[in-house]
């Protein structure tokens, strides 16, 4: 599973990475998120889903 998140998009809210820290976190630059493992297993794949859909910008994709 791939999870993208779109820079453009993100506002940096932290809904993402406060729901899915192991999936999710701030970048340090502007605090919008980024994705901390370039592919997600199955292990991940709920927080992954959960995270996206806490995104109140709808700036993660899941596929």
């Amino acid at each position: 599973m791939r999870v993208r998140v779109d820079g453009k998009q993100c506002q940096g809210h932290g809904v993402c990475y406060m729901t899915s820290p192991d999936v999710f976190a701030p970048d340090e630059e502007d605090g919008h998120a980024h994705v901390l493992v370039d592919e997600v297993g199955s292990d991940l794949e709920q927080a992954a889903k959960e995270g996206a859909e806490a995104c109140p910008e709808r700036a993660i994709t899941v596929e």
